[in-house]
């Protein structure tokens, strides 16, 4: 069983647009505090009913391509029921139905395991609400060999 749990908050400005925010260099500075050379799990969680968590490539388009996926699927129109807000909104309360709130991730020998081109990033489409807060919280304490 584990002996170390830990937790810390980001505070994350994502602004007036839909956007994806990568949180993998706060993921990892988080682990070099807290678990140095430890295994474990990184849970990443965003307690908004309006934003995600997604593993996906930045920088060559795949996030510009997850936004534009978004809105062909909810579409920032009137045929939301959930209406307050900007138009459309209500879509950004579907979101986290197929960008879920939370990642877990592992950690091998204080390090995240991501394949050579996955980041760890905050999605957002809600341009209602520019201030986000991200939970990372470390499950683990067994040293490696």
């Amino acid at each position: 069983m584990s002996d170390s749990f830990s937790t810390t908050v980001l505070n994350i400005t994502t602004g007036t647009t839909e956007s994806v925010t990568d949180l993998t260099r706060a993921c990892e500075e988080f682990l070099t505090r807290i678990a140095p050379g430890l295994d474990g799990l990184l849970n990443v969680f965003v307690p908004h009913a309006t934003a995600g968590i997604a593993v996906l490539e930045t920088g060559a388009g795949s996030d510009d391509d997850l936004l534009a996926t978004l809105h062909q699927l909810l579409p920032a129109d009137d045929r939301w029921q959930h209406r307050h807000g900007t138009p459309g909104h209500g879509r950004d309360h579907v979101l986290p139905a197929l960008v879920p709130p939370h990642a877990t991730l592992p950690v091998v020998a204080g390090r995240l395991e991501l394949g050579t081109w996955q980041s760890v990033c905050l999605v957002d489409t809600n341009v209602d609400n520019a201030g986000r807060q991200v939970r990372l919280s470390f499950l683990g304490g067994v040293g490696t060999a």
